[in-house]
């Protein structure tokens, strides 16, 4: 099979990677290594991929039609997409929202052409958020609940795609797969994710920021269990007059964000100078996903509980941490 990954330097991009290269797959990747957060994370993780059989790199920017009209150009036996890049962060909309239209609107615009014009597609998976949720109250959070009560421009644009995906199946019968993400983390994680940026305080002494002291509940999801999630969707697209569907993938476990904390401080041999502070108003109280859907479809069944995924990222955290201050 071979399989264009957009956002291949991203986190939940470069495992993905890994994963489809360590079972034989081709893997085109895609990704425009942005600053967003620190580039030398992103190239390390590009470090990893390059060189491996049946992996190729391109630095292109998901919302350039020319660029990415010219990469699928070169590769016309493409067969699935896995769409996971986008502007990430729920805060950071707030500062720049024009990226954020750029990349996970005119961007999701161009992949879907860019699937359109494949005749040997068989699934067009994409990145969407638990973000798209919003000021939902019933926990678990499912598919079937409404969301049109966005609390983000990050989780309105989310939103966006799925819309924008159910129109391009409805139109051309593109077979999609929209996944939800909720609050993924692990070894080689996102600086700009609570967990991570908590760590890097905590061992330079700073104070951290807990949101109504830490109250605030979030389904943190492992990478493993994440990109198990993926490639067990690969080959199972949907199969109506109107191929597409959304799809939950989480821990379907709520923990508190002091909970984390807990376990950095464990994990780390440090104490968390904690400050506390208001919410947010783009800040949800509680995530919970029900994974009914994906499991039933996929053989999903997140395995990782916060107390064994939380040590295993503090070490590649030290590691890393040594690495980067040598």
């Amino acid at each position: 099979m071979s399989i264009l990954l957009t956002g291949a330097a991203g986190f939940i991009g470069y495992h993905t990677a890994a994963a489809l290269l360590g079972r034989g797959e081709r893997v085109v990747g895609l990704d425009c290594v942005n600053d967003y957060y620190d580039v030398r994370l992103k190239e390390a993780r590009l470090g990893q991929l390059e060189g491996q059989p049946g992996f190729s790199f391109h630095r292109v920017d998901i919302s350039d039609r020319a660029a990415v009209a010219a990469v699928m150009a070169a590769n016309p036996d493409i067969t699935a997409i896995i769409h996971l890049a986008a502007q990430a962060g729920v805060r950071f909309s707030m500062v720049d929202p024009y990226a954020y239209v750029a990349s996970n609107v005119m961007g999701h615009v161009v992949m879907l052409e860019a699937a359109r014009a494949l005749r040997g597609l068989r699934h067009f998976i994409y990145a969407s958020s638990s973000s798209v949720y919003g000021a939902n109250r019933k926990m678990p959070f499912s598919e079937m609940d409404p969301v049109d009560t966005p609390l983000s421009l990050y989780a309105a644009t989310k939103r966006a795609d799925e819309l924008m995906s159910y129109a391009y199946a409805h139109l051309y019968g593109i077979p999609q797969t929209g996944l939800r993400f909720f609050t993924v983390y692990g070894p080689w994680g996102r600086p700009d994710m609570a967990y991570f940026s908590f760590a890097e305080a905590i061992m330079a002494g700073r104070p951290i920021t807990l949101y109504d002291g830490g109250a605030l509940r979030r389904d943190f999801t492992y990478i493993d269990d994440i990109v198990g999630g993926i490639l067990g969707c690969i080959e199972r697209p949907p199969m109506s007059d109107t191929p597409q569907r959304v799809l939950n993938i989480g821990n379907n476990r709520s923990e508190a964000v002091s909970t984390l904390v807990d376990l950095l401080e464990e994990c780390l041999g440090r104490k968390a100078i904690r400050v506390s502070a208001p919410r947010p108003a783009a800040d949800v109280l509680e995530t919970c996903a029900d994974v009914d859907a994906i499991s039933a479809l996929a053989g999903f069944a997140p395995s990782t509980p916060l107390a064994v995924g939380i040590p295993r990222f503090s070490a590649w955290f030290r590691e890393w941490r040594e690495k980067s201050f040598m």
